[in-house]
């Protein structure tokens, strides 16, 4: 009986990682009819939407990014702001942080604390880009609930870039 339990769990998560996959390349398929600008690329089950392209090197694995970002739970759309250290984004939501919230964050892509969809889809970028990333919930936190994101959840990052350095 147990093992038919997990069996029927598993299933009923990849579905539902399926659903969320479908989402997203709807949700691509959309912003890309809209704005024939923008550009796709994908990357270890993460696209990256770029709305603005940026200039220089691309961000290689083990390279250092510096950046922007609002993370969001996403849905048909991105929905719930999660997290963000984008002044303005955070004023339009209504939030007050501080400065220290409020600083760029630089992180070295060899290091594995960053969810993994968001590490697969920064590498790629370049200084001065904006673009948004988007992956389900099994690149993102998976089973755990994380603050207010719900498990499993698909996410979207919009990310604006200031700097990348591949030595």
């Amino acid at each position: 009986m147990a093992v038919a339990l997990s069996s029927c769990t598993k299933q009923k998560l990849e579905l539902t990682y399926t659903s969320q996959e479908t989402k997203i390349d709807s949700y691509v398929e959309s912003v890309m009819k809209s704005d024939s600008t923008v550009t796709v690329s994908h990357n270890k089950g993460a696209a990256r939407l770029t709305l603005k392209a940026g200039e220089g090197e691309a961000l290689q694995e083990g390279g250092t990014i510096s950046f922007y970002y609002a993370g969001y739970v996403f849905q048909s759309r991105p929905s719930d702001l999660f997290a963000t250290n984008n002044a303005e984004i955070a004023q339009s939501a209504g939030w007050n942080l501080d400065e220290e919230q409020l600083k760029i964050m630089t992180f070295n892509m060899s290091s594995d604390t960053m969810v993994k969809g968001l590490r697969n889809g920064l590498v790629g970028v370049r200084a001065g880009e904006e673009c948004e990333i988007i992956f389900s919930g099994k690149y993102g936190f998976g089973k755990k609930t994380f603050g207010i994101i719900p498990a499993n959840s698909a996410l979207l990052y919009k990310i604006w870039v200031h700097s990348i350095s591949n030595e």
